[in-house]
């Protein structure tokens, strides 16, 4: 099964902007999802494979100790989580999408990821401050400005003192107006998560081949 590149855009703006329509910025995941079919290329953000920049940082640190906890938000197809877990980390992957969960539950049928269905803008109250390291790859940019904020927020706050937080996402200029999706962050809102206490550690900016003329960056987060 293929699609044009251009139809595949297409087909997730117009679900998106459905989505925001009826009031329910998120609906259109689950949309998505099934009407992919159980094809990948079907769903433009998944590699099959974790993303390279993140792979990268996890094969050069240290062996971890005593299972140390890590969430993924948004976790599509799983291989961010999987990921996670090869390195020795108790690892919980959620998504909106109850068909993207049970996709990973059929890829990694043997997995000892924890994947669940959940809302980031409704996390569950026993997920505040609980995880060592929490992985966020473009989803604050998959949903409107107007829920950034709390996104934003509702992201930061599964973090554990001192614990490590990964963003990645496409960045503009402070003075644009994005035309999404993706509504690509800004400077300024990535500041918020100072303003949330934590202190930017690393950063890397890199393209992709699909998008030569975006300015993408991972960063990486402590909380004090």
């Amino acid at each position: 099964m293929t699609i044009d590149p251009q139809a595949l855009r297409q087909r997730v703006v117009n679900l998106a902007n459905e989505a925001i329509e009826i009031g329910d910025p998120s609906a259109w995941f689950e949309k998505l999802y099934q009407a992919a079919e159980h094809y990948p290329d079907q769903v433009p953000w998944a590699k099959l494979a974790p993303h390279p920049q993140f792979q990268q940082w996890l094969d050069q640190q240290p062996p971890v100790a005593n299972s140390p906890s890590a969430l993924v938000i948004a976790c599509g197809l799983g291989d961010d989580a999987e990921a996670l877990a090869a390195r020795g980390y108790n690892v919980t992957a959620f998504d909106i999408s109850p068909t993207a969960i049970a996709w990973c539950n059929a890829r990694f049928p043997d997995s000892g990821v924890n994947y669940t269905v959940a809302d980031v803008l409704a996390l569950p109250s026993a997920w505040q401050a609980k995880f060592d390291l929490v992985f966020e790859c473009r989803t604050i940019q998959a949903l409107p400005l107007s829920l950034r904020t709390e996104v934003i927020t509702a992201i930061a706050n599964t973090v554990a003192s001192q614990g490590f937080l990964w963003v990645i996402t496409r960045l503009r200029g402070n003075d644009e107006s994005p035309d999404g999706p993706p509504w690509a962050m800004s400077e300024v809102e990535l500041a918020q998560f100072e303003a949330l206490g934590f202190v930017e550690c690393q950063r890397l900016s890199f393209v992709e081949a699909k998008a030569l003329d975006v300015t993408q960056v991972a960063t990486l987060w402590q909380k004090e």
